[in-house]
């Protein structure tokens, strides 16, 4: 697992790459909860979404954004993490010119970052988004949101509130041609405590019914 230095709009940033072993392999790029309320690269859902994309054959990126760790700059409200993100993503594609198609992954703030370069990205193909802060930023921009994936809440989030994401899921299932696949964990919390293994179940699940990747570790057939 590589750490990486590469050039972003405000700087340097600091990331971890994976390298797929499978000839033009997916991307994953995964992003972290807020920069200001502790969130780095190596928060534990971060990390384990990063592992489960690893997993699955995608090449896989995580990073800090600007001001965390070794990343230069500045928090900059979302409009500079966009950013980026974007400039993590087109690190990856340098270097992978074959890839077929991208994942986006993000937890809390990151999930928002994820689903705002969903919007501007149209080779991702797919996206996790992680307790989604639906009741503190607004999601309205995802009309019509572009691409079909997966959203993950527990029950017991004292800080995204459940029904909160839930008028969200709502409102994109409404729009035509996309599939959200709304899961809620009974008994997480929003760093979802001892429930970390269970939501990279739900992931490889996910993934699984959508054939994104493939299981490298588990020995499975499916083509990436």
């Amino acid at each position: 697992m590589p750490e990486i230095i590469f050039n972003g709009p405000a700087g340097r940033l600091e990331g971890r790459y994976a390298h797929s072993k499978i000839p033009n392999a997916p991307l994953a790029l995964v992003l972290h909860p807020h920069p200001e309320q502790g969130g780095t690269m190596n928060n534990k859902i971060t990390f384990s979404l990063f592992q489960t994309f690893a997993s699955r054959g995608f090449s896989t990126m995580r990073f800090n954004f600007r001001g965390v760790g070794r990343s230069q700059g500045m928090f900059d409200r979302g409009e500079g993490e966009l950013s980026d993100a974007a400039a993590a993503l087109d690190w990856m594609q340098e270097i992978n010119r074959n890839a077929p198609y991208v994942w986006i992954g993000g937890f809390s703030f990151g999930a928002w970052i994820g689903m705002q370069l969903l919007m501007r990205r149209p080779e991702i193909q797919g996206f996790v988004s992680v307790a989604p802060p639906a009741n503190l930023y607004d999601f309205t921009f995802l009309a019509p949101c572009p691409s079909s994936g997966l959203i993950l809440q527990g029950n017991r989030d004292d800080v995204v509130p459940e029904n909160s994401v839930e008028k969200l899921v709502s409102k994109l299932r409404q729009q035509k041609g996309i599939e959200i696949d709304y899961r809620v964990m009974d008994g997480a919390n929003h760093f979802f405590h001892d429930k970390v293994d269970g939501l990279c179940a739900h992931v490889h699940d996910h993934l699984n019914m959508v054939g994104g990747g493939r299981r490298v570790n588990a020995g499975l057939s499916k083509a990436a």
